[in-house]
């Protein structure tokens, strides 16, 4: 049965909140969320995914590799426990603006690892980018992390089902979260052309009409495939993005 969950920004608990009534109200099938950790906000992934405990089922925070000093142990066992927060995502991290925030050389292979060893406890999804490298250097990637200990993997997102399609084979048998986020702007492509390397298909257009057709096949290619998706709502009304297609 596919698995759907929504990124949400923890801006603040308020912002949050109101991104969980939506979810409640207009897409009750919803039953997890995932976080991501983004440090120009003060809300940290885990702390947010504990207030989202408290309405939804699952919540997933996703965990900065870099943030975890290589010789200590897994800090937020606890805080995780306490909160019924038994899933969570490892990825590197981007550098901080701010240079106070300490960080260390510590990647995502041997935080799951760690992780893995501390809390066997936890479900851990790794990271997969289908766009930062060769085929054959990022499967290697993913069977490095699944060496380490991995249960399955959360996708940059898609915007072609061809694209999916092949990453579906490649994957077959393994759990993925394959992501979608909406794109309504030429900027907005550019960005995710130029920083993230990310494919569109030729009949793309930057509208939401576009990005709307497009959730509702990944939607429906996702069940058929027995396989879980994820939305990301970036710069749009989650109700006005998947209102009618969830």
């Amino acid at each position: 049965m596919t698995e759907v969950s929504i990124e949400l920004v923890p801006r603040s608990l308020a912002s949050l909140d109101a991104e969980l009534g939506t979810i409640t109200g207009r897409f009750p099938s919803v039953r997890t969320v995932n976080v991501p950790d983004l440090l120009r906000f003060p809300l940290r992934s885990w702390d947010a995914c504990a207030h989202a405990r408290q309405t939804l089922p699952v919540a997933i925070p996703h965990l900065r590799a870099m943030d975890f000093a290589p010789d200590q142990p897994f800090a937020l066992r606890e805080k995780l426990a306490a909160a019924g927060i038994d899933t969570v995502l490892v990825v590197t991290g981007d550098p901080p603006q701010d240079l106070g925030h300490r960080v260390y050389p510590t990647g995502p292979v041997a935080l799951i690892r760690r992780i893995k060893r501390e809390a066997p406890e936890l479900t851990v999804y790794a990271g997969f980018d289908p766009y930062r490298s060769g085929v054959r250097d990022e499967l290697a990637y993913l069977q490095a992390k699944r060496d380490a200990g991995a249960d399955g993997f959360l996708s940059q997102p898609f915007f072609d089902l061809r694209l999916l399609d092949v990453w579906a084979e490649l994957l077959a048998g393994q759990r993925v979260f394959w992501g979608v986020s909406p794109v309504l702007s030429a900027r907005t492509r550019s960005y995710w052309e130029t920083k993230n390397r990310a494919f569109f298909p030729r009949d793309f257009a930057p509208t939401l009409a576009w990005s709307r057709d497009f959730a509702a096949r990944a939607l429906a290619w996702a069940r058929a495939g027995g396989t879980n998706l994820y939305f990301m709502p970036i710069r749009v009304d989650l109700a006005t993005w998947l209102g009618g297609i969830l």
